[in-house]
């Protein structure tokens, strides 16, 4: 029971500050055009321990190489090598790079190669979207995993061996144009969009640099006056990126993972008035008015003011618990935890609250 509740309790309660702490325009925003690319070519690793593939297009890209290099074979002719290995080879091409600089790449086996580990990827142009190469990759792999088979049979493998990674594994050799330096203006895209947050964005950056200087276009994206020169623009953006903001507080909102029983509640989730009922467990919230009166000589005025109560009764076990205070979330969970009901339990409570209308929050179930 004990180690239930632990259970319940750390993995249903994770609570998001409603104080929302001033943060940096870079950690809060992206500047549109600077980004990275995605890249990905066809290649052959070689050198393999007898753990190729056995595959048809393994043994036609060899025979393609081979004749790249003047070596005619006869047609029909099969190399059966267990030596090499047909791989998807992709990786990210960092905004800003230039011709002659290096990038991580990583390398999957696309047939039934067992393991890539000793390999050595050959020469192989990375291509993008639109189909021009902007790098190419080779050198030998770094593999993590491994396996082994017995005799009798018997198998272990550990992570996956038939994926590698070759650090600082392809030359750059095309730059991409950012658009970085072109035009009066810079667009700063939010991570997370919010009208609060692109307000407050606008309003840092006119008190740092003079009003008018940026302005909103909706709620992701705010346009800033730059300099047009390069190296006045990359100090202009080394300020900006730097101004303190106070982003807006994000909605209440419960996030549920179904699969796992993982319940994750915002701390400004709040819970109306409403009884729910769930196979063993009855959970009450009420509100009762009390009026404060002042006492003949002290001025005041008299004032009503709203006594929320909460109670879960676990039917088996006769236990109720009470809370003379205003009902969040983190009651309920706290209160669902003593009477030692699983997290289905909760999220079943969670749910009839959403579909009464007296969960003040946003219900998410992944």
């Amino acid at each position: 029971m004990f180690t239930r509740k632990i259970a319940i309790f750390m993995t249903a309660l994770i609570l998001w500050s409603s104080f929302a702490q001033a943060a940096r325009v870079k950690d809060l925003a992206n500047i549109a055009g600077v980004r990275s690319n995605q890249l990905i070519g066809y290649g052959l690793v070689v050198g393999l321990d007898g753990t190729g593939d056995k595959t048809a297009y393994a043994d036609q890209s060899l025979m393609s190489m081979l004749n790249k290099f003047g070596i005619n074979l006869p047609s029909g002719t099969k190399t059966n090598s267990k030596n090499i290995a047909a791989v998807a080879v992709h990786a990210d091409l960092p905004a800003f790079s230039k011709s002659g600089q290096r990038i991580d790449v990583t390398v999957s086996s696309l047939g039934n190669a067992k393991s890539l580990r000793g390999g050595t990827l050959l020469l192989t142009p990375l291509k993008g979207v639109d189909g021009n190469v902007y790098a190419l990759a080779q050198g030998s792999l770094v593999v993590g995993g491994l396996n082994a088979t017995g005799a009798d049979g018997s198998k272990i493998t550990i992570n996956i061996p038939s994926v590698g990674r070759i650090p600082n594994g392809a030359m750059v050799e095309k730059t991409v144009n950012t658009g970085f330096d072109l035009g009066n203006t810079i667009t700063l895209n939010l991570k997370n969009s919010d009208f609060t947050t692109a307000t407050n964005l606008v309003n840092a950056i006119n008190e740092k640099l003079g009003p008018g200087t940026a302005s909103a276009m909706d709620g992701d994206s705010v346009e800033v006056m730059a300099p047009r020169m390069p190296n006045q623009r990359v100090a202009f953006l080394s300020m900006i990126e730097n101004i303190q903001v106070k982003p807006g507080v994000e909605a209440a909102r419960v996030i549920i993972n179904s699969r796992t029983g993982t319940v994750v509640i915002g701390a400004d989730v709040k819970v109306s008035a409403a009884a729910v009922t769930h196979g063993n467990l009855v959970v009450k919230v009420s509100e009762a008015p009390k009026v404060s009166q002042p006492n003949a000589l002290a001025g005041g005025q008299t004032a009503v003011t709203q006594s929320s109560q909460l109670s879960i009764q676990n039917l088996g076990t006769n236990q109720m618990m009470r809370f003379p205070k205003g009902v969040t979330l983190d009651d309920i969970v706290q209160a669902v935890n003593k009477v030692g009901a699983a997290p289905s339990d909760l999220i079943a409570i969670l749910e009839a609250l959403k579909q009464a209308g007296a969960l003040q929050a946003d219900l998410m179930v992944i």
